[in-house]
Order: structure tokens, then sequence, then C-alpha cells
């Protein structure tokens, strides 16, 4: 059962994704964690709908399908040098996720349109049902462009997950999000790392709060992104949102 009565649960899948491990991409190849990570799955759902009165917050992940990988040789655009090196991607084949999340209001957001939006809880909780009903407001990846996916409602827990049973398996130190300025009110971009396990095929995310201090890490100085109808960065439909 939901603990939190703005939550929404759905199914996302596609034929591949690719949840990159940053620890893997230095020689300009690519390899996919396991399972996918918090941010991967709050940029899904943020491309299902997103204000920046609100965030998004990832409760747990169930893992439908067994996890399988496949390669592809790719050709990658390359700047310094005449001609192109082969790398090899290791994507995931035919993934199915289940997702519950949540929302909250953003408490760094100080412009006053933005916080009178962000407490009205009953408008965003309704948009998002239908959005997730229409498959999304935005494009959906798993992970990276290439990674179409597509989403529905679902039933937390309704399809039985191929790791039902297995009990509990240490997935090791993963990437679990960013820590950008306008959801932390501090003027840097950061990295949160975890240690992350699975038990019976599903994930339980600590939310960014809660992640091990010692492990957050310090990437550079960004200053946090104004929105409002002054600064003239919405689009008419976010606009009439607000309105």
């Amino acid at each position: 059962m939901a603990a939190y009565r703005n939550t929404i649960e759905y199914r996302v899948w596609g034929r591949y994704a690719m949840f990159s491990d940053p620890i893997c991409r230095m020689g300009g190849e690519r390899l996919s964690y396991q399972v996918p990570t918090y941010q991967a799955l709050k940029g899904i759902t943020e491309s299902i709908y997103w204000k920046p009165s609100i965030m998004w917050v990832i409760d747990s992940v169930r893992i439908i399908n067994p996890v399988k990988t496949e390669n592809k040789n790719i050709r990658p655009i390359s700047y310094n040098m005449p001609k192109s090196d082969l790398s090899v991607y290791t994507y995931l084949a035919e993934p199915v996720y289940e997702v519950r999340a949540h929302f909250i209001p953003n408490p760094y957001r100080t412009e006053p349109d933005l916080i009178e939006d962000g407490q009205n809880e009953d408008k965003h909780y309704q948009i998002a049902l239908r959005m997730v009903e229409k498959g999304g407001r935005r494009d959906i990846f798993l992970g990276t462009r290439e990674c179409q996916a597509y989403v529905e409602p679902c039933v937390y827990g309704e399809r039985e997950s191929f790791y039902a049973g297995t009990g509990r398996v240490n997935l090791g130190v993963m990437f679990h999000s960013f820590a950008y300025p306008d959801e932390t009110g501090k003027d840097e971009l950061g990295v949160r790392l975890w240690r992350a396990e699975m038990t019976d095929g599903e994930i339980k995310f600590p939310q960014p709060e809660q992640c091990d201090k010692s492990m957050y890490r310090f990437v550079r100085k960004m200053e946090r992104k104004k929105f409002g109808k002054k600064y003239n960065n919405f689009t008419a439909e976010e606009e009439g949102d607000i309105l």
C-alpha cells in the first residue's frame, strides 16, 4: 500500500535500457547498471509530468523481467581524431519496471507564483494521473535517448517479478542522484552515491536527504535557475497550469 496520498504507480518498458555506470565510461565505452538508478527513474517521472514548483521522490521500483544484456558496436563521433574508433555499448534487453513515486512542494522555490502553485497538491496529482494514462507529457527514455520507452498505469506489485523469492541481493555502490541547486538550495552541483540492495526483485530507495553524506561528492559550482512568468521561461501550456 502506498505511504503517500499523492502517489502515482506506473509500468515502464522498452526494447533496451542504458543506465550508464560512470566508472565504465572513461574509455569511451558504456556499460549499463543491472537496474535503473534513482535519477533515471526520476527523469522518467518528470517526463510524465513536471513543474518547477514540485519535486518528485522515487519510493521504489520492481524489476519484472530477468536482467539480460546485449552488446552493440557503436562508432561515436570523434572531434579530436581524423576517424572515429569503434566502441562497444552494453545495454539491458527487454526491461520492464513498475515504479512508485510521489511529489512534495519544492521548498527552495521562492518565486511567489511558484510558492502558491506548489501548495496546490490536488491539482498536480490529478494532472499527473492523467499524464500517466496518456503515456507521459514528453518522450520517455530508459537512461539514454536511443532507448525509447513507454509508460502505462499499473497496480504496483500486480505482476510477479522474475526475482520473487530470491531474497536480498547486494548490488554494491551505485550512483543515486544529482544534487541540483534547484532542489537543495545550495549553489553547487553534487553527486550522491549509495549502497544498493534488491529484495525479492524490489529496490526501495532512500530519499535524497537520507543518503549517506560521506558518499556525497561535489562536482562544480552551479546557480539555481529561476522560473516564473516574469522570467518568460514557461510555455503557454505551463503558464496555463499555474494560473
